[in-house]
C-alpha cells in the first residue's frame, strides 16, 4: 500500500484551485522533498499537461507525456467503463459494465475507437520521439484529477512495467474511491482535494475550467528545458 499525501484542509471541499497552473503549483511544494535529480514528470494529456507543465517548471524536472484514454460509454462522452493505454493496457471496470449491459461487442467497438484516438494523439503529441527511457528513475504520474481512476490505473501499469526506481502519481482532486483504487499501486499518492459524495466531477475543483486545445497542449511541450528528448 503506497503512501497517501492529502491537504485536510481542502477534503469535500469544492473550487479550491484558481486553474491547473494553481493546482500544479501546490503539487509542486508537496513533490519538491520526493524527487531526485533521476525524476521524471510524466502528464496525461490534456488535462494533465498544465499541471505537470508547473510542476516540472518549479522542479526543475523533464516533463514527458503518456497517452492514455478513457473507454467511453455507447452515447455518453464524459463517463467511461475502462480506459486503454498508448501500448495496449486495458483496464475495464467490469461492476459497471455489468450493471449497464454493455456488450462485448460495444466493447470491441469502443476500444478500436479509442485506439485511435490514441494513435492519432501518438503522432500529434510525440511525432517521431519515442517514449522516454524511465527504467531506474523516479516517475511522478500527473493528471488534472481522478474520477473512476481507471485512465491512471491503465498509465501506471505502463509505466510499472518499464521498471522504474519508484513511482508516484499526483492529481489535484479526487473522489475516495478513486483513491482507495490507485494507492495500492503507486509507492506515493499525492492528491490534495478528496471527496466522498455521491456525484463527484473533476471540474468542480477548479474555479476556471475548460477543455485545453491539441495546439495548447503543444504549446506546453515546445519548451525544450523541459523536454526529456
Amino acid at each position: 500500500m503506497g503512501k497517501l499525501i492529502e491537504d485536510p484542509n481542502l477534503r469535500n471541499k469544492y473550487y479550491v484551485f484558481r486553474n491547473r497552473r494553481h493546482a500544479g503549483e501546490l503539487l509542486a511544494e508537496e513533490l519538491k522533498n520526493l524527487v531526485s535529480e533521476r525524476s521524471l514528470v510524466l502528464a496525461i494529456p490534456s488535462g494533465g499537461v498544465p499541471v505537470g507543465y508547473e510542476i516540472a517548471k518549479r522542479l526543475s524536472l523533464p516533463l514527458d507525456i503518456i497517452i492514455v484514454r478513457k473507454i467511453p460509454i455507447p452515447g455518453e462522452t464524459e463517463a467511461g467503463f475502462g480506459a486503454l493505454s498508448f501500448d495496449g493496457e486495458v483496464f475495464l471496470n467490469q461492476p459497471l459494465i455489468d450493471r449497464l449491459g454493455i456488450t462485448e461487442e460495444e466493447i470491441e467497438t469502443q476500444k478500436e475507437m479509442v485506439r485511435r484516438q490514441i494513435e492519432r494523439r501518438w503522432n500529434i503529441f510525440r511525432g517521431g520521439r519515442a517514449f522516454p527511457e524511465i527504467s531506474g528513475k523516479d516517475v511522478i504520474l500527473v493528471d488534472d484529477g481522478l474520477a473512476s481512476g481507471y485512465t491512471m490505473l491503465a498509465a501506471l501499469s505502463s509505466v510499472k512495467k518499464r521498471k522504474p526506481k519508484r513511482v508516484i502519481a499526483a492529481v489535484p482532486t479526487a473522489p475516495q474511491t478513486a483513491v482507495d483504487l490507485i494507492l495500492p499501486e503507486v509507492d506515493t499518492l499525492i492528491c490534495l482535494n478528496i471527496r466522498s459524495a455521491a456525484v463527484f466531477a473533476v471540474a468542480d475543483a477548479y474555479v476556471e475550467w475548460y477543455d485545453l486545445s491539441e495546439e495548447e497542449v503543444l504549446e506546453y511541450l515546445r519548451h525544450p528545458e523541459q523536454s526529456s528528448g
